[in-house]
């Protein structure tokens, strides 16, 4: 099977999605089974759920690479967890990778499809790709989901789509409305951290 661009940016993300779930799921002392599950979750859930709203079978499903992934994931966490521990903001770095990669994952691969879906589709997909998997892994470790609170997030990954569908409606090269698109998600989580950017908190009073 002839691989693309896109296939080596979903690896790669699958790769550091599943860090941060299994790094999250370390810091809460999960045994190695749980935490594994985590890392899995947090790698796949974003585009299981994206698949399923778009009527395909999930793509981890084709493969048993996004498993292979995972556990070699996992086995880095295990092999280099004091470094990891000591590196307070690791959690944070794999976690953009990640979304970053997956959202231009979600949005070529919904632009892709027969049904020829509109830009704004392709743009929720890419959030969803890029999002969801973060939810499922708050969700399993008993955290409020990062999406949910002030950090800009969820807003990162419509931008990165938006970019992305920009400069394919421009007729940019593939290659490079990718590698835009996912920096773009990048500099954006980057800036709002550094900045401490954030949107106002929705008050009773």
């Amino acid at each position: 099977m002839e691989l693309r661009f896109v296939d080596f940016l979903e690896f790669i993300g699958t790769f550091a999605f599943a860090i941060s779930g299994i790094r999250l799921a370390s810091a809460k002392h999960f045994d190695w089974f749980g935490a594994y599950v985590v890392g899995f979750a947090t790698a796949v859930g974003g585009g299981t759920i994206r698949d399923l709203l778009l009527g395909v079978t999930p793509f981890w499903m084709h493969s048993s690479s996004y498993l292979i992934f995972t556990a070699i994931a996992f086995f880095f966490v295990v092999l280099f967890r004091k470094a990891l521990v000591r590196l307070d903001d690791t959690f944070f770095y794999f976690d953009t990778i990640g979304l970053g990669l997956f959202v231009v994952v979600g949005c070529n691969k919904t632009l892709q499809m027969d049904a020829h879906y509109a830009y704004w589709v392709v743009v929720i997909m890419g959030m969803l790709t890029g999002a969801a998997g973060g939810v499922l892994r708050d969700i399993l470790i008993n955290e409020v989901p990062l999406i949910f609170r002030k950090e800009i997030y969820a807003l990162a990954c419509l931008f990165g789509g938006t970019v992305f569908c920009i400069c394919d409606a421009m007729g940019v090269a593939t290659v490079l409305a990718q590698i835009i698109s996912a920096v773009s998600v990048v500099i954006i989580r980057l800036l709002a951290v550094k900045y401490h950017l954030c949107l106002p908190v929705l008050k009773r009073e």
